[in-house]
């Protein structure tokens, strides 16, 4: 049924995609075995990379929360979390790297990280406001041939769920590029005006393989 499943999606993703609406992912409540599998357009073999989505969440200052989950069958390859104390953690590949920024809640707030492996220059943008610019990781490879998981964090390839760890609430607009885009870019896209294709992760094409209690809304752009 798995190839069913993924020809489904691929199709409402199409249609969308040509459609004036745009998909929302909403996770409605605390569990262990929901999730929405993103299938890249290809592997995350990344020296750099931008990752926007657009997240809102009621959850505040109660528990970590995961937002985004990249992971081979050896590592957290790359993950996005909210904090227990409201801060935003970006992690590769073992320690991360904390911003503290204005906490996540139930109105939609546009986040963007921004890194380069040459550098090691990381970044993160809320609302099209760019944070300090920190150091991480100069001279690492995000490697390829992982899964990309909304909702839940994989302990292990994609299992080991621990459901206070799990995200409730909505993610929408997930997009991602192997370079790292230009401040103003970044600004277009939280203003809604035009940006450039994601050739990695893109949220208009990429099929979206559903686990469990989540719903899929379309909403007006």
């Amino acid at each position: 049924m798995r190839p069913l499943v993924v020809l489904l999606v691929a199709v409402i993703s199409t249609l969308l995609a040509g459609s004036d609406s745009i998909k929302t992912l909403v996770f409605p409540t605390q569990t262990s075995t929901s999730y929405v599998e993103l299938v890249p357009q290809k592997p995350l073999n990344l020296r750099a990379y931008t990752m926007c989505m657009r997240v809102a969440t009621e959850l505040s200052g109660e528990r970590e929360v995961i937002l985004f989950a990249y992971r081979t069958r050896d590592y957290d390859e790359l993950n996005l979390w909210r904090e227990l104390d409201g801060r935003l953690g970006l992690y590769m590949s073992g320690e991360g790297i904390i911003f503290g920024v204005p906490e996540l809640g139930p109105l939609q707030t546009h986040l963007c990280v921004t890194w380069d492996s040459t550098s090691g220059a990381v970044a993160l943008f809320m609302n099209g406001r760019k944070s300090l610019t920190k150091i991480y990781k100069k001279g690492h490879t995000v490697q390829p041939w992982g899964q990309v998981i909304l909702g839940q964090d994989p302990d292990n390839y994609v299992g080991g769920f621990d459901e206070k760890q799990c995200f409730i609430g909505e993610i929408l607009d997930v997009n991602m590029w192997d370079s790292v885009l230009p401040d103003s870019t970044i600004e277009d896209m939280f203003a809604g005006r035009t940006a450039p294709t994601a050739n990695v992760i893109n949220w208009g094409s990429t099929a979206l393989l559903f686990q469990g209690n989540v719903h899929i809304v379309d909403v007006e752009r």
